[in-house]
Protein backbone atom coordinates (compact mmCIF):
# COMPACT_ATOMS: atom_id res chain seq x y z
CA UNK A 1 0.00 0.00 0.00
CA UNK A 2 1.66 3.51 -0.94
CA UNK A 3 0.62 4.93 2.77
CA UNK A 4 2.42 2.09 4.32
CA UNK A 5 5.61 2.89 1.71
CA UNK A 6 4.83 6.42 2.90
CA UNK A 7 5.49 5.38 6.12
CA UNK A 8 8.87 3.31 5.64
CA UNK A 9 10.48 6.10 3.84
CA UNK A 10 9.77 8.65 6.55
CA UNK A 11 11.84 6.11 9.16
CA UNK A 12 14.31 5.96 6.19
CA UNK A 13 14.57 9.45 6.34
CA UNK A 14 14.71 9.70 9.99
CA UNK A 15 17.26 7.56 10.62
CA UNK A 16 19.31 8.08 7.83
CA UNK A 17 19.30 12.05 8.95
CA UNK A 18 19.83 11.00 12.59
CA UNK A 19 22.65 8.37 11.73
CA UNK A 20 21.51 6.55 14.61
CA UNK A 21 18.39 4.40 15.38
CA UNK A 22 18.47 5.88 18.78
CA UNK A 23 18.11 9.43 17.63
CA UNK A 24 15.24 8.44 15.66
CA UNK A 25 13.11 6.16 17.59
CA UNK A 26 13.55 9.60 20.57
CA UNK A 27 12.22 11.58 18.00
CA UNK A 28 9.44 9.22 16.09
CA UNK A 29 8.12 7.96 19.47
CA UNK A 30 8.95 4.32 18.72
CA UNK A 31 11.15 1.42 19.93
CA UNK A 32 14.63 0.95 17.95
CA UNK A 33 13.76 -2.50 17.55
CA UNK A 34 10.32 -1.48 15.46
CA UNK A 35 12.70 0.75 13.49
CA UNK A 36 14.86 -1.88 12.50
CA UNK A 37 11.86 -3.76 11.38
CA UNK A 38 10.79 -0.95 9.14
CA UNK A 39 14.31 -0.76 7.75
CA UNK A 40 14.65 -4.04 6.93
CA UNK A 41 11.03 -4.42 5.21
CA UNK A 42 12.20 -1.13 2.85
CA UNK A 43 15.52 -2.86 1.95
CA UNK A 44 13.77 -6.13 1.18
CA UNK A 45 10.61 -4.80 -1.16
CA UNK A 46 13.52 -2.53 -2.79
CA UNK A 47 16.04 -5.35 -3.14
CA UNK A 48 19.08 -2.88 -2.30
CA UNK A 49 20.93 -1.90 0.94
CA UNK A 50 19.84 1.40 2.07
CA UNK A 51 21.94 1.47 5.59
CA UNK A 52 25.16 0.47 6.78
CA UNK A 53 25.37 -0.75 10.28
CA UNK A 54 28.59 -0.54 12.56
CA UNK A 55 28.38 -0.85 16.69
CA UNK A 56 28.62 2.85 16.91
CA UNK A 57 26.73 4.63 14.30
CA UNK A 58 25.03 3.88 11.12
CA UNK A 59 25.73 5.23 7.79
CA UNK A 60 23.43 5.36 4.32
CA UNK A 61 24.84 3.44 1.51
CA UNK A 62 25.37 5.15 -2.08
CA UNK A 63 21.64 3.96 -2.44
CA UNK A 64 20.58 5.31 0.65
CA UNK A 65 22.38 8.49 0.09
CA UNK A 66 20.49 8.69 -3.35
CA UNK A 67 17.36 7.74 -1.58
CA UNK A 68 17.64 10.37 0.86
CA UNK A 69 18.51 13.18 -1.49
CA UNK A 70 15.20 12.27 -2.69
CA UNK A 71 13.32 11.84 -0.03
CA UNK A 72 14.85 15.43 1.76
CA UNK A 73 12.94 17.71 -0.19
CA UNK A 74 9.68 16.03 -0.77
CA UNK A 75 8.99 15.16 2.90
CA UNK A 76 9.91 18.83 3.93
CA UNK A 77 7.17 20.18 1.26
CA UNK A 78 4.61 17.85 2.73
CA UNK A 79 5.48 18.51 6.49
CA UNK A 80 5.30 22.30 5.69
CA UNK A 81 2.28 22.13 3.75
CA UNK A 82 0.85 20.05 6.68
CA UNK A 83 2.16 22.59 8.96
CA UNK A 84 0.30 25.03 6.69
CA UNK A 85 -2.67 24.16 7.51
CA UNK A 86 -2.55 24.43 11.49
CA UNK A 87 -2.81 28.70 10.78
CA UNK A 88 -5.89 28.10 9.85
CA UNK A 89 -6.66 27.79 13.35
CA UNK A 90 -7.19 30.80 15.61
CA UNK A 91 -4.35 29.88 18.19
CA UNK A 92 -0.81 28.80 17.29
CA UNK A 93 -0.07 24.83 18.13
CA UNK A 94 2.21 22.47 17.78
CA UNK A 95 5.48 21.13 19.44
CA UNK A 96 9.08 22.85 19.35
CA UNK A 97 12.13 21.20 20.34
CA UNK A 98 15.30 23.25 21.11
CA UNK A 99 18.72 23.45 22.39
CA UNK A 100 20.67 25.94 23.95
CA UNK A 101 23.48 26.56 26.94
CA UNK A 102 22.75 26.56 30.08
CA UNK A 103 23.11 30.95 30.37
CA UNK A 104 21.35 31.36 26.98
CA UNK A 105 18.37 29.44 28.34
CA UNK A 106 18.36 30.27 31.46
CA UNK A 107 18.64 34.51 30.60
CA UNK A 108 16.79 34.70 27.34
CA UNK A 109 14.71 31.44 25.75
CA UNK A 110 13.17 30.48 29.26
CA UNK A 111 11.12 33.61 30.06
CA UNK A 112 10.02 33.75 26.88
CA UNK A 113 8.79 29.92 26.84
CA UNK A 114 7.01 30.45 29.68
CA UNK A 115 5.28 33.61 28.54
CA UNK A 116 4.31 31.55 25.37
CA UNK A 117 3.20 28.54 26.63
CA UNK A 118 0.86 30.73 28.80
CA UNK A 119 -0.43 32.47 26.07
CA UNK A 120 -0.46 29.48 23.86
CA UNK A 121 -1.22 26.50 25.57
CA UNK A 122 -1.53 24.33 22.49
CA UNK A 123 2.37 24.73 21.71
CA UNK A 124 4.06 22.12 23.54
CA UNK A 125 7.96 23.01 23.85
CA UNK A 126 11.16 20.02 24.90
CA UNK A 127 14.54 22.27 26.21
CA UNK A 128 17.56 20.13 25.62
CA UNK A 129 20.59 22.10 27.67
CA UNK A 130 24.15 21.52 25.71
CA UNK A 131 26.93 22.97 26.39
CA UNK A 132 28.61 21.67 23.48
CA UNK A 133 27.31 23.04 19.83
CA UNK A 134 24.83 21.32 18.58
CA UNK A 135 24.66 19.88 15.26
CA UNK A 136 20.63 20.79 15.40
CA UNK A 137 19.99 19.27 11.40
CA UNK A 138 21.65 15.88 12.52
CA UNK A 139 19.80 16.01 16.29
CA UNK A 140 16.43 17.09 14.57
CA UNK A 141 16.12 20.59 16.82
CA UNK A 142 14.00 23.20 15.29
CA UNK A 143 16.38 25.12 16.14
CA UNK A 144 18.98 26.52 18.65
CA UNK A 145 20.41 29.29 20.73
CA UNK A 146 24.43 30.42 20.83
CA UNK A 147 26.41 33.43 20.69
CA UNK A 148 26.13 34.82 16.71
CA UNK A 149 29.84 34.35 16.28
CA UNK A 150 29.60 30.43 16.81
CA UNK A 151 26.77 29.97 14.31
CA UNK A 152 27.67 28.01 10.92
CA UNK A 153 27.40 30.51 8.27
CA UNK A 154 24.41 28.37 6.57
CA UNK A 155 22.11 28.84 8.89
CA UNK A 156 19.28 31.29 9.24
CA UNK A 157 20.39 33.46 12.70
CA UNK A 158 17.97 36.26 14.76
CA UNK A 159 19.82 38.12 17.17
CA UNK A 160 17.61 37.86 20.76
CA UNK A 161 19.31 38.76 22.90
CA UNK A 162 21.27 42.52 24.48
CA UNK A 163 24.83 42.46 23.85
CA UNK A 164 26.84 40.39 26.50
CA UNK A 165 30.47 41.44 28.51
CA UNK A 166 32.81 38.78 30.37
CA UNK A 167 34.07 39.96 34.27
CA UNK A 168 37.18 38.42 35.67
CA UNK A 169 36.46 38.49 39.51
CA UNK A 170 37.47 37.80 43.09
CA UNK A 171 37.18 38.17 46.70
CA UNK A 172 38.66 41.24 48.62
CA UNK A 173 40.26 38.51 50.35
CA UNK A 174 42.03 37.54 47.56
CA UNK A 175 43.21 40.49 46.31
CA UNK A 176 44.61 41.52 49.74
CA UNK A 177 46.32 38.55 49.69
CA UNK A 178 47.66 37.96 46.09
CA UNK A 179 47.10 41.33 44.72
CA UNK A 180 45.76 42.84 41.40
CA UNK A 181 46.47 42.22 38.24
CA UNK A 182 46.62 45.37 36.05
CA UNK A 183 47.56 43.64 32.79
CA UNK A 184 45.75 40.77 31.07
CA UNK A 185 49.23 38.72 31.03
CA UNK A 186 49.56 39.35 34.72
CA UNK A 187 47.10 36.75 35.17
CA UNK A 188 49.54 34.55 34.49
CA UNK A 189 51.38 34.69 38.03
CA UNK A 190 47.25 34.69 39.48
CA UNK A 191 45.39 31.69 40.71
CA UNK A 192 42.74 31.35 38.27
CA UNK A 193 40.03 28.94 38.00
CA UNK A 194 38.98 27.41 34.62
CA UNK A 195 36.36 25.94 32.69
CA UNK A 196 37.08 23.30 30.37
CA UNK A 197 35.87 23.65 27.17
CA UNK A 198 32.63 20.91 26.26
CA UNK A 199 33.77 20.19 22.78
CA UNK A 200 37.37 20.36 22.00
CA UNK A 201 37.99 19.41 25.77
CA UNK A 202 40.48 21.70 25.74
CA UNK A 203 40.73 24.71 28.51
CA UNK A 204 39.51 28.08 27.63
CA UNK A 205 41.83 30.44 26.81
CA UNK A 206 40.51 33.99 28.72
CA UNK A 207 39.74 36.69 26.04
CA UNK A 208 40.28 40.57 25.76
CA UNK A 209 40.32 43.63 24.21
CA UNK A 210 41.22 46.95 24.23
CA UNK A 211 41.70 49.56 21.38
CA UNK A 212 41.11 47.09 18.34
CA UNK A 213 44.20 45.11 20.08
CA UNK A 214 43.09 41.37 21.18
CA UNK A 215 45.22 39.08 23.81
CA UNK A 216 44.33 35.76 24.58
CA UNK A 217 45.48 34.43 28.16
CA UNK A 218 46.21 31.02 29.20
CA UNK A 219 45.65 30.99 32.80
CA UNK A 220 46.73 28.08 35.89
CA UNK A 221 45.29 27.49 39.47
CA UNK A 222 43.90 25.26 41.35
CA UNK A 223 40.83 24.21 39.70
CA UNK A 224 38.94 23.49 36.45
CA UNK A 225 35.62 22.27 36.39
CA UNK A 226 32.74 22.58 33.69
CA UNK A 227 29.84 24.57 35.00
CA UNK A 228 30.01 28.52 35.96
CA UNK A 229 27.93 28.09 38.79
CA UNK A 230 30.73 26.76 40.50
CA UNK A 231 33.62 29.43 38.90
CA UNK A 232 31.15 31.30 40.75
CA UNK A 233 31.35 29.85 44.15
CA UNK A 234 34.83 29.26 43.48
CA UNK A 235 35.60 33.24 43.25
CA UNK A 236 33.61 34.06 46.26
CA UNK A 237 35.65 31.50 48.49
CA UNK A 238 38.44 33.58 47.87
CA UNK A 239 40.20 30.35 46.19
CA UNK A 240 41.08 32.24 42.91
CA UNK A 241 40.23 34.49 40.12
CA UNK A 242 37.44 33.51 37.40
CA UNK A 243 35.88 34.80 34.39
CA UNK A 244 32.61 34.40 33.71
CA UNK A 245 29.28 36.71 32.06
CA UNK A 246 29.08 40.11 33.63
CA UNK A 247 25.56 39.55 34.53
CA UNK A 248 25.90 36.59 36.50
CA UNK A 249 27.76 38.30 39.12
CA UNK A 250 26.26 41.96 39.08
CA UNK A 251 24.55 40.99 42.73
CA UNK A 252 27.98 39.67 44.11
CA UNK A 253 29.39 42.77 42.88
CA UNK A 254 26.60 45.29 44.23
CA UNK A 255 26.87 43.60 47.56
CA UNK A 256 30.97 43.87 47.84
CA UNK A 257 31.40 39.73 48.01
CA UNK A 258 33.35 40.28 44.62
CA UNK A 259 35.49 42.58 42.96
CA UNK A 260 35.75 43.25 39.50
CA UNK A 261 39.48 43.80 37.43
CA UNK A 262 40.62 44.39 34.10
CA UNK A 263 37.09 45.74 33.08
CA UNK A 264 38.76 47.99 30.33
CA UNK A 265 39.73 44.95 28.76
CA UNK A 266 36.54 43.06 28.42
CA UNK A 267 34.51 44.92 25.84
CA UNK A 268 30.47 44.20 25.08
CA UNK A 269 29.98 41.57 22.39
CA UNK A 270 27.18 40.24 20.35
CA UNK A 271 24.72 38.39 22.05
CA UNK A 272 22.46 35.37 21.46
CA UNK A 273 20.91 34.78 18.29
CA UNK A 274 18.38 31.77 17.44
CA UNK A 275 19.43 29.97 14.63
CA UNK A 276 18.10 27.46 12.63
CA UNK A 277 18.24 25.73 9.06
CA UNK A 278 18.01 28.19 5.87
CA UNK A 279 15.38 25.53 4.38
CA UNK A 280 13.23 25.45 7.71
CA UNK A 281 9.26 26.02 7.25
CA UNK A 282 8.30 27.65 9.89
CA UNK A 283 5.36 26.27 12.06
CA UNK A 284 2.96 28.69 13.65
CA UNK A 285 4.32 27.35 16.39
CA UNK A 286 7.64 28.37 15.55
CA UNK A 287 6.34 31.53 14.33
CA UNK A 288 5.23 32.52 18.06
CA UNK A 289 8.16 31.79 19.47
CA UNK A 290 10.44 33.74 16.99
CA UNK A 291 8.07 37.03 17.30
CA UNK A 292 7.80 36.28 21.67
CA UNK A 293 12.16 36.31 21.22
CA UNK A 294 11.59 39.34 19.52
CA UNK A 295 9.22 40.86 21.20
CA UNK A 296 11.21 40.24 24.58
CA UNK A 297 14.56 41.45 22.73
CA UNK A 298 12.60 44.65 22.03
CA UNK A 299 11.68 45.14 25.42
CA UNK A 300 15.06 44.48 27.01
CA UNK A 301 16.42 47.46 24.32
CA UNK A 302 13.98 50.00 25.63
CA UNK A 303 15.01 48.97 29.06
CA UNK A 304 18.61 49.69 28.35
CA UNK A 305 18.04 52.83 26.98
CA UNK A 306 15.75 54.30 29.74
CA UNK A 307 18.55 53.72 32.44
Amino acid sequence: MLTDELADLAVFAAVAEARSFTRAASRLGRSQSALSQTIRRLEERLQLRLLTRTTRNVAPTPAGEQLLATLGPALGDIEARIQALGELREQPSGSLRLTAGRHAAETVLWPALLRLTDRYPDIKVEVAIHSALTDIVTEQFDAGIRLGERIAKDMIAVPIGPNLRQAVVGSPAYFATHGTPAEPHDLTQHRCANIRLPTAGGLYAWEFERGGRAINVHVDGPVTVNDVHLLISTALHGTALVMVMEDMVLPFLADGRLVRVLGDWCPPFSGYHLYYPNRRHPSSAFAALLEELRRMHRESETRGKDQ
